[in-house]
């Protein structure tokens, strides 16, 4: 697996961007993230070796995990990371977004279809987003779409836009100030991805964490491996 963070900056975009970790830690930094810089070309995806093989070995590549992919001031660079994206069809190029609504305009011209090797994620955190994004995302050319439900802030509703999604990705938010994570809201997700036949993934517990009536304040360092220990993921017999 490999990262790549082709600029970096971003705005807050909705209710899921309250407690972003990118703006917490550039403003630790004294950044302004509402600064959208170019950080990386990506070269290392398409240098070669002597003998004419990738110094990458092929991978799972997650795009632009310190931004958004289709941010608007981005438009001037994103060309160039098709151009790589295409060159490296043995690699899967992973990247999550906010914007759908901007798809379809930042596209290369022969995406038709979709890539083989592209995985769209399209981000939701309450039922006002889901019902916004998703009704969009599950109309566009993508041949493998996820649904990524983190900071899940209240129960939401995906089973009308399940269709064609290969997997759902469901965290809490990390944070002092976190909102709470309701594990009921949790397994009422999963339940919907079974009853769909859909992936269905528990990345993070929150820091505010409410369980069988109980609240739990958990250590950011101890979200994911709490989320592992509850041992509901699902993978669909579709995989």
């Amino acid at each position: 697996m490999a990262r790549w963070d082709p600029w970096r900056g971003c705005h807050k975009y909705s209710d899921g961007c309250t407690h972003c970790y990118i703006h917490k830690g550039d403003a630790k930094r004294g950044l302004d993230t509402n600064n959208i810089v170019q950080s990386d070309r990506g070269d290392r995806f398409i240098a070669k070796k002597q003998n004419g093989e990738y110094k990458v070995a092929p991978t799972l590549i997650n795009l632009c995990f310190s931004s958004d992919f289709l941010l608007e001031e981005a438009d001037q660079w994103r060309d160039a990371c098709w151009d790589i994206i295409r060159e490296r069809k043995d690699c899967t190029f992973l990247f999550l977004t906010k914007r759908i609504e901007r798809f379809l305009a930042c596209i290369p011209s022969d995406w038709e279809d979709g890539y083989d090797h592209v995985i769209v994620c399209c981000t939701v955190e309450n039922q006002a987003t889901a019902d916004q994004r998703l009704s969009m995302f599950r109309r566009l050319p993508i041949k493998h779409k996820q649904i990524v439900a983190q900071p899940l802030l209240e129960p939401i509703d995906l089973e009308p836009y399940l269709e064609g999604i290969e997997a759902v990705v469901v965290g809490g938010e990390s944070d002092k100030a976190a909102r709470v994570l309701d594990y009921d809201w949790v397994l009422n997700i999963k339940a919907q991805c079974v009853r769909k036949d859909v992936s269905f993934y528990f990345r993070q517990c929150g820091t505010n964490f409410l369980k069988e009536g109980k609240r739990y304040r958990l250590h950011v360092k101890d979200l994911s491996k709490q989320a592992k220990r509850a041992n509901i993921d699902y993978v669909s017999h579709k995989s």
